[in-house]
C-alpha cells in the first residue's frame, strides 16, 4: 500500500477535511497518476450528502482526474511515466458481460465502479480525485492530448461526456437543429459540442439574461422558454433536445418543439417525475430517452475530438481548501460553468 493525503467528508452533511489513506500498489495492468487538476460535479455534492442514499464514508469525491502518469504496472502497454491521463466516473467493471464487450462499460450488467464512493470487485472502497495520486486499471484510463488546458479539459471527464454521448448516440451532424435546455456544466458542454459538430444550436432558459452567454459559447438561437411567442417561434423544429436540468418541470411545452422523430434526452435527474402529456409524443412521433456518461471508447473519442477542435470547459481554477466554500456556492448556480482543483495546493 502506498500513502496518499486528500480531503474527505467525514459523514453525511460534515464538511470536507483534510485526510490520509492507502492507495493500492501497483499491479500489472494499473497506471498510478499524480493528479493535478480535478473538477467538482454537482453529484459530488449529492453523495457527501447522501441525497440519492448509499453514500460510503469517509468519502474523497472527484471523477474528473486528470494528471500524469509516474508508475505503470509490468503489462500495462499503452502508458508510460510522463504521460498526460485522465480518469472519469468509472475505474472498473464486469468486463465480461454484452455491454462491457460492446465498450458500453457505464451499462455493465453487474453496475461499473465508480471512481468514488464505491465497493471495487475486490471489495474494497473506491477513493476519487480530491487526492495527490490516483492507481486505476489501465483499461479505464484516457489519454489526454499536450495541446490541451489541463484544468479545463478535467470536467470533460463527466460533464462532457454525458453531454457528447447523447449527441454521438441520436447521430447530430451539420445541419441538424439542435436545442439544450439548461446552461450549467452540462448545458454548456452541449452547446460547445453541437456547435463544433456543425449544427444549429438554440439555448432555452427562463432567463433572457443569459443570451450573451449561450451565444458567445457558440448558440445561434436564444428562446425564453416563459415566452409563449418566442416558444412559438420554434414549434415542431428540433431534430434533438439535450435536457440538462435536475429541477422538476413540465417537459410539454418542449416537447411540442421537436420535429416528427424528434427526440429528448434526459440527462438531469429531478426530485420528482417531470410532467407529460402523452398526445404531444403521439402527434408527431416523437420520443424521450436517457443518456449515462460513456463508455470508454466514446470517451477517448470525446477526448480526441476535443484536442482536434479546441473544444474544453469553461472553468474556475480553486485550491483545496476553498471546496466547502465551492459547495455553497455551487448550490447557488454561482460559477461559469465548472469549478476545478488544482491539486498542487493540497
Amino acid at each position: 500500500m502506498t500513502d496518499a493525503k486528500g480531503y474527505a467528508a467525514p459523514a453525511v452533511n460534515e464538511p470536507l477535511v483534510p485526510f490520509d489513506f492507502q492507495r493500492r500498489d501497483v499491479g500489472a495492468h494499473d497506471v498510478r497518476i499524480e493528479i493535478l487538476y480535478c473538477g467538482v460535479c454537482h453529484s459530488d455534492l449529492h453523495q457527501v450528502r447522501d441525497e440519492w442514499g448509499g453514500s460510503i464514508f469517509p468519502m474523497v469525491p472527484g471523477h474528473e482526474i486528470v494528471g500524469r502518469v509516474v508508475e505503470v504496472g509490468a503489462h500495462v502497454k499503452g502508458f508510460k511515466a510522463g504521460d498526460l491521463a485522465g480518469v472519469g466516473c468509472m475505474v472498473n467493471s464486469c468486463q465480461h458481460c454484452p455491454e462491457c464487450n460492446e465498450g458500453l462499460e457505464q451499462y455493465c450488467d453487474e453496475g461499473f465502479v465508480g471512481t468514488y464512493g464505491a465497493q471495487d470487485r475486490d471489495s474494497t472502497v473506491t477513493y476519487g480525485g480530491y487526492s495527490n495520486h490516483v492507481v486505476v486499471t489501465e483499461k479505464f484510463v484516457l489519454h489526454v492530448s499536450e495541446k490541451l488546458d489541463l484544468a479545463r479539459v478535467a470536467p470533460l471527464l463527466c460533464a462532457g461526456i454525458t453531454t457528447w454521448s447523447p449527441l454521438r448516440q441520436w447521430k447530430a451532424k451539420a445541419g441538424d437543429r439542435v436545442a439544450v435546455m439548461g446552461l450549467g456544466g452540462l448545458g454548456h458542454m452541449a452547446v460547445k459540442f453541437a456547435a463544433a459538430l456543425g449544427c444549429e444550436v438554440t439555448v432555452f432558459s427562463t432567463s433572457p439574461n443569459k443570451e450573451a452567454d449561450a451565444r458567445a459559447l457558440g448558440a445561434h438561437k436564444f428562446v425564453v422558454s416563459k415566452d409563449q411567442e418566442s416558444m412559438k417561434s420554434v414549434s415542431n423544429y428540433f431534430d434533438l433536445i439535450i435536457n440538462t436540468v435536475s429541477a422538476t418541470m413540465d417537459l410539454t411545452p418542449y416537447i411540442s418543439t421537436l420535429r416528427l422523430d424528434g427526440t429528448m434526452v434526459l440527462l438531469g435527474v429531478p426530485p420528482e417525475a417531470p410532467q407529460l402529456h402523452a398526445f404531444n409524443l403521439i402527434a408527431k412521433r416523437r420520443r424521450i430517452a436517457g443518456s449515462l456518461i460513456g463508455g470508454i471508447q466514446e470517451t477517448q473519442e470525446m477526448l480526441d475530438f476535443c484536442a482536434e477542435h479546441n473544444v474544453m470547459s469553461d472553468v474556475e481554477v480553486i485550491p483545496m481548501n476553498y471546496i466547502n466554500e465551492a459547495y455553497e456556492r455551487m448550490l447557488k448556480s454561482d460559477v461559469k460553468y465548472r469549478f476545478v482543483l488544482d491539486l498542487a495546493t493540497i
